[in-house]
């Protein structure tokens, strides 16, 4: 698997679990018979943090998956003077 596919899975799976944050508190919640704004945001205290943690984990990730598949070999085999010389220099001070 090349590295944007891994990145565009990692951004799915960060969608998915930010979904499922709101699935899981609307599932907890299915038997009260009166919803409101703070019973909703409740819920969501009960389902946690975890899922959320988790999808932006996943999405930085992806992101840093997709930019490195974009400008990585950009970024390698950049030429310019100003990286020609930092090369120079650096190979002199070896």
């Amino acid at each position: 698997m090349n590295k944007r596919t891994t990145g565009v899975v990692f951004i799915c799976i960060a969608a998915f679990l930010y979904g499922i944050r709101y699935l899981s508190a609307a599932i907890f919640a299915s038997n009260v018979s009166s919803w409101n704004a703070n019973l909703f945001r409740d819920m969501l205290g009960y389902v946690g943090k975890g899922p959320l943690i988790l999808s932006i984990l996943s999405l930085v990730v992806g992101i840093i998956y997709i930019l490195i598949a974009e400008f990585g070999q950009s970024m390698k085999g950049a030429s310019s003077p100003l990286t020609d010389k930092i090369r120079e220099n650096w190979n002199k001070e070896k």
